[in-house]
């Protein structure tokens, strides 16, 4: 299967202007390791900072984009790999994921949930509401069409009372990180194909720069494990978020190389 590369560059609901060339940063390291040629969706542009409302219609003509990029990308039978500057760019991706490959799993890497709805979020950030939008619970305006029962949860640990409480009633499986982390999420995956959203804050701070900070994440050793038992599964698609290649405005640029070495499983699998 070949293997379409995309990077965005976009708005989509940033808080500062580092997730745009982060996402440059890691499809230039793609690119070169895996010889592709990116395709670019968007221009970079001034953050925003502001409620979901106003970045959301910022956002759009650049997400409208990157979901006719993901329609043709699997139309063409390829898979998918892309860079995102932030979450929110899901609202555009995984529906297009749903609809071409509606039995695979969604395996959300997060610090966070992102399963608030604009009624339940107390902050009114757009990417806290970047995989409730695909799954129904509201209308982002680029469609739905992910099941809930085709999510899986993992590194979650700064969830609001509303996605708790959803994780619960819906009995979404969340894997929390630890020592047996990999096969628990070999049990949830159960074999079935897989979409793998990768937010680099579901990592231990002071590994990757990202615009959130949790104590309690991955490690790089436990993201390669999990790339591991993912890749026995057919993956269908990859989309990394949140690397700003900077740890703060005007500093020396970060390599993402270790990231991406972890994830050689996926990345291997995705070349055979």
């Amino acid at each position: 299967m070949p293997i379409a590369l995309t990077c965005f560059q976009g708005r989509a609901g940033d808080h500062n202007d580092l997730g745009t060339p982060g996402a440059k940063s890691i499809a230039a390291h793609l690119a070169r390791k895996l010889g592709l040629e990116a395709v670019t969706i968007g221009d970079p542009e001034p953050a925003l900072n502001g409620d979901w409302t106003v970045e959301l219609e910022a956002a759009m003509p650049a997400l409208r984009r990157m979901q006719d990029r993901f329609d043709a990308v699997y139309a063409s039978g390829s898979a998918s790999l892309a860079a995102t500057s932030r979450c929110a760019v899901s609202l555009a991706t995984l529906p297009a994921v749903a609809k071409h490959h509606e039995d695979a799993v969604v395996v959300w890497f997060d610090a966070h949930g992102d399963l608030n709805t604009p009624e339940a979020s107390s902050t009114g950030y757009l990417g806290g509401l970047a995989l409730s939008g695909p799954c129904g619970l509201w209308q982002s305006g680029l469609g739905d069409g992910l099941s809930i029962a085709n999510v899986v949860l993992v590194g979650q640990r700064d969830l609001d009372p509303f996605e708790a409480e959803l994780i619960e009633a819906k009995q979404i499986p969340h894997i929390r990180p630890g020592t047996d982390l990999a096969q628990k999420l070999a049990e949830a995956v159960a074999g079935r194909p897989v979409y793998i959203h990768l937010d680099c804050d579901v990592l231990n701070p002071g590994i990757v720069p990202t615009d959130y900070q949790h104590e309690d994440g991955l490690s790089l050793d436990d993201l390669r494990a999990t790339c591991a038992v993912l890749a026995r599964s057919e993956v269908v698609g990859l989309e990394i978020a949140e690397f700003q290649n900077v740890w703060s405005a005007g500093g020396e640029p970060v390599s993402p190389d270790p990231l991406i070495d972890a994830l050689e499983p996926l990345l291997q699998k995705l070349r055979n």
